[in-house]
């Protein structure tokens, strides 16, 4: 049952209602075009929303799209990078190839290129397999060198590959000598290394009364006929007498890098 207040707002809307029916035309239609106007913002605020919802759901991806994108960067990121580092490894060859080809041509000696293919796990300092064999012209006991300095000597030799018995392992004896002035030198033999660093070898069965100094360069004497003479070896760090103080021995820093070898140089006969 209506309540007073109900009433009197019935009676309010019937009593507009006969007004705005009485009323001449042309005042009704203003009365009516003031009060559509007032839905207007309304109805524009409720289109506006639809639109913006649509748009918001189109541009909105979904969670399986976006992975499925990430994983195909991250795909190209990494192609990217080996593609880097393999022009990066490329130019470091070729300019390794080129100190090879430039030192080849200022020596008198012939050589054969060769390429490391395997180390020696168990003497991971002392043999190495190049990519070289009896069909290239290899022998044993052939030098191996670098642009650096002298690495070694061929020890086995195959068909299509040679080990290559480097400077230290004990198998690899060389005669060396150090510069003293322009006109006098020491001769003794490389052997042994450093038990605890790869790059530095011993220089043995030198004179006592041998004036050996740090910074002096050590290169093979050509004595044996295995090396020929001139060949650079390193440089001495220090000395020590050894035998009860009748002989003298040597540390030597080896001019080649034997753990990052990658191309050699067989001497040819």
């Amino acid at each position: 049952m209506l309540k007073r207040p109900h009433y009197i707002a019935v009676g309010l809307v019937v009593l507009t209602t006969l007004i705005i029916l009485n009323l001449p035309g042309h005042t009704a239609s203003r009365i009516k075009l003031a009060i559509g106007s007032l839905f207007l913002p309304l109805r524009g605020m409720a289109g506006s929303s639809r639109n913006a919802i649509e748009k918001t759901s189109d541009a909105l991806t979904s969670r399986s799209e976006l992975l499925k994108e990430r994983d195909a960067l991250r795909r190209t990121n990494d192609l990217l990078r080996l593609e880097l580092a393999q022009a990066a490894d490329a130019v470091r060859e070729d300019a390794r190839l080129r100190q090879y080809y430039g030192w080849q041509q200022r020596i008198p000696w012939k050589f054969k290129l060769g390429r490391i293919v395997l180390w020696d796990p168990a003497n991971f300092w002392r043999r190495v397999e190049i990519d070289l064999g009896t069909r290239d012209g290899i022998q044993s006991g052939m030098p191996v060198m670098t642009p650096a300095g002298l690495i070694g000597r061929v020890g086995s030799v195959g068909l299509t590959r040679s080990e290559v018995v480097l400077l230290g392992d004990p198998s690899c004896k060389v005669s060396a000598r150090v510069d003293y002035d322009r006109t006098n030198s020491y001769t003794g033999v490389i052997s042994a290394p450093d038990p605890f660093d790869g790059s530095i070898v011993e220089l043995g069965y030198l004179s006592r009364n041998d004036t050996i100094k740090p910074g002096q360069n050590v290169e093979t004497s050509g004595v044996g006929g295995v090396f020929p003479a001139g060949i650079p070896i390193g440089k001495i760090i220090d000395s020590h007498p050894v035998e009860y103080g009748l002989a003298t021995a040597a540390r030597v820093k080896l001019a080649a890098d034997l753990g990052s070898l990658e191309e050699v140089m067989v001497k040819l006969p």
